[in-house]
């Protein structure tokens, strides 16, 4: 399936973005994507301190702002899976620019509405906007990269899915207490004309002479079942939760997602290619990475509530003790690749994963009374394996995957990938469910239902993690050979 190259905005040869990987690295190229990724991923989140302030707008309970919420997530869910074909078709360029047009006036849209059902419209536009920027962007970036500096490639584009859940909650409070909720969707504009225009010029245009046509089949199965798995999720999440609804919509979730492998794995050319899976990296971290990204995903919901709920904590002081998992992030990130140079993927994604679940356990036991330099430096530490395992995770992803299988490859991790940070929220909320008539039972006190949840989610997070035992001790060797 040969691949054109178009140049951004000139022909040039040399320019190593819009060439084949050479030396050099595409720094520029890669901020704007992970720019973009950073809008996309904290736009699934922000709404939620912001609830109360639109419901009020709006004239309806803040329960009912969930909708929003899910309409964004679903969205998302539902095309991510086709926007890899959209880009080879089309060229990566064009739906890239696509992506961020739609996502921009979707947000200028969402400022403007005066009325809910108008927002959830909006909010599913601009979900689609949001799932064609994160894959397309994402193998625009890896295509332009060479096997030796994929490492740090895949570092630029992690930290928007780290970073993103954690500052949201501050990050919409401090929009909505001092300027208007509205300002959530205000600042992508701006942000959104900067992204578009420079695109033009940096963005490739990458296209594929010979695709075959669209798996509409595989499409609608995966839509359904992704789409009704994330909405049934999600349900649960409500409060009050709606089992009955969210029962039927993760039943045909699962079932449709079932019916759509079985569907993939005989159609001639899939939606989503799952003979990649064959690959042992790839694999690995394809079923323990997504298990991972949904626990770790759930520890910014979980604190925020425990800190205010349980411990009676202001929303400032919760907000500001969780960005020290944000601070812990970043601190870590220059020594994240000489760590996988020097011990290995397999090593430290072992120690990085009880690291974090030594850290998850350490929650469980803070009460209100514990001094806040002792939080801080917990989250701090919680944020330190957080970021390397999501790293090397992300990275290890395309370890033997080969350049013809790339684009396949790209779109399976970045359909999982999506799913996983969509439903991180939902699982949160379904350990928090069945912490609280397991704390009434042994009556614990009002903490009590985190603390289980907390419980339950390192143990998941361990169980997981045995899949790293498939993993060969220099697996991912080449991904690291002359990193920098």
């Amino acid at each position: 399936m040969p691949l054109s190259v178009e140049p951004a905005a000139r022909e040039d040869q040399n320019d190593p973005v819009s060439s084949p990987p050479t030396s050099t690295f595409p720094r520029a190229l890669a901020l704007l994507v992970a720019g973009a990724f950073f809008m996309e991923n904290l736009d699934g989140t922000i709404i939620a301190t912001a609830a109360p302030a639109m419901a009020e707008s709006f004239g309806v309970r803040p329960v009912d702002i969930n909708v929003v919420m899910t309409a964004y997530l679903v969205a998302v869910a539902v095309l991510v899976p086709a926007s890899g074909w959209l880009g080879e078709r089309f060229g990566s360029r064009t739906i890239f620019l696509t992506a961020v047009a739609i996502f921009t006036a979707s947000s200028a849209l969402c400022a403007v509405c005066t009325d809910l059902t108008w927002l959830v419209i909006a909010r599913i536009v601009q979900g689609l906007g949001g799932a064609l920027m994160v894959p397309v962007g994402r193998l625009v970036v890896l295509r332009a990269v060479s096997t030796s500096q994929m490492l740090r490639a895949i570092a630029f584009l992690t930290w928007p899915g780290l970073v993103a859940p954690v500052i949201a909650p501050l990050v919409g409070g401090l929009l909505t207490d001092y300027l208007s909720w509205r300002w959530i969707f205000v600042i992508n504009v701006p942000l959104g004309i900067a992204a578009f225009l420079i695109s033009l010029r940096l963005v490739p245009q990458l296209r594929s002479h010979r695709l075959p046509g669209l798996d509409w089949v595989g499409f609608l199965l995966v839509a359904v079942g992704l789409g009704a798995l994330v909405t049934g999720m999600d349900l649960i999440g409500h409060e009050p939760p709606n089992w009955l609804l969210a029962g039927i919509g993760v039943g045909v979730g699962l079932l449709g997602c079932v019916v759509a492998v079985w569907h993939l794995r005989r159609h001639r050319h899939p939606m989503l290619d799952l003979t990649v899976l064959r690959i042992r990296a790839f694999r690995v971290a394809s079923y323990a990475g997504t298990f991972y990204r949904l626990i770790i995903v759930a520890l910014p919901f979980l604190l925020p509530l425990m800190f205010q709920v349980g411990f009676g904590w202001s929303p400032v002081t919760a907000g500001v003790l969780v960005l020290f998992l944000f601070l812990g992030n970043v601190g870590i990130k220059p020594a994240t690749t000489p760590l996988l140079r020097t011990f290995g993927f397999r090593t430290v994604l072992v120690v990085s994963t009880l690291g974090g679940i030594g850290a998850m356990v350490g929650m469980a036991f803070l009460t209100a009374q514990t001094p806040y330099v002792v939080v801080a430096l917990l989250l701090t530490v919680s944020g330190v394996f957080r970021s390397v395992g999501f790293t090397a995770y992300n990275s290890i992803t395309y370890a033997g995957v080969g350049s013809d299988e790339l684009p396949s490859a790209n779109a399976l991790s970045t359909t999982l990938q999506q799913i996983a940070s969509g439903l991180g929220v939902a699982l949160g909320a379904l350990a928090l469910r069945v912490g609280e008539p397991l704390a009434a039972g042994w009556s614990l006190d009002s903490i009590g239902p985190y603390r289980i949840a907390l419980l339950l989610l390192a143990a998941l997070l361990l169980l997981c993690s045995l899949q790293l035992l498939g993993l060969a001790k220099d697996e991912g060797s080449e991904l690291t050979a002359g990193a920098r």
